[in-house]
């Protein structure tokens, strides 16, 4: 029995040794540059979190008043793809900073459930909405890195995304602000390839603004459409981005 645990132990140190090994490194001065810059793909999820406002007294043309009860909500996170560009400065060995303008194409699929109003199977009348967002952000982020070990090196980061949103339609029921701010967080990992550097990263970006735009109510030519728009008190957007660099 000791023989075997033995053998067991020896097995166990030879795998570990093994997988400490080390291997030739591609790219072994790249980090070394002061300023480098790279490409960037990738897909996202949006979402956004709603605060609605509840029962609201809603004045008719004719000045009749009625009480409605709508709530709003992002029903799932929605898909889109990213692309932009990447320079990143180098500040020491394990830390760096990073912009990367990028252009997020998406959109936010939004439920509207009015409790005042009941279909034949007597649940909340349901109105969608299609919430298309066209982003320019500029994010400016400091890469924590660890140290490199082979051809692998991971990292944390973090930072601000100033975001510009180029879509938005004047008589949907909701529209967003054309500007809001970010904060953002994430993991990710440089690979040293033969012939260049490829970096997947993986953050989640949260709005720090209310996002909604509260002069839109007053835009809107259709009656009707207004106490969709007057049922929302705030809105915070969410993202879920998932980047490849190419340097």
């Amino acid at each position: 029995m000791k023989r075997v645990l033995t053998i067991i132990i020896m097995f166990a140190v030879c795998i570990c040794m093994a997988a400490q090994e080390r291997i030739a490194q591609n790219k072994p001065y790249i980090d070394l540059r002061p300023l480098h810059f790279g490409i960037l793909v990738g897909v996202h999820l949006q979402d956004i979190e709603f605060s609605n406002v509840g029962p609201q007294t809603i004045t008719g043309p004719n000045g009749e008043q009625t009480t409605q009860t709508i709530l709003c909500d992002a029903d799932n996170w929605s898909p889109g793809f990213s692309v932009g560009v990447s320079a990143e400065m180098r500040i020491s060995n394990h830390l760096s900073a990073r912009f990367t303008p990028t252009m997020h194409f998406g959109a936010k699929h939004l439920v509207f459930r009015n409790f005042s109003q009941l279909d034949d199977k007597g649940m909340p009348a349901e109105t969608t909405q299609d919430m298309k967002n066209t982003y320019i952000s500029m994010p400016i982020d400091l890469k924590f890195s660890a140290q490199r070990f082979n051809n692998y090196r991971p990292y944390m980061m973090a930072g601000i995304n100033p975001m510009i949103n180029l879509t938005g339609k004047a008589q949907d029921n909701l529209r967003l602000k054309r500007y809001d701010t970010f904060v953002e967080v994430g993991l990710g990992c440089d690979l040293y390839l033969p012939f260049f550097k490829l970096i997947p990263e993986l953050k989640f970006c949260y709005s720090l603004s209310d996002a909604l735009d509260k002069n839109h109510v007053n835009e809107l030519q259709d009656e009707s459409l207004r106490p969709f728009a007057t049922s929302v008190r705030s809105g915070h957007s969410k993202m879920i981005v998932l980047t490849f660099y190419f340097e």
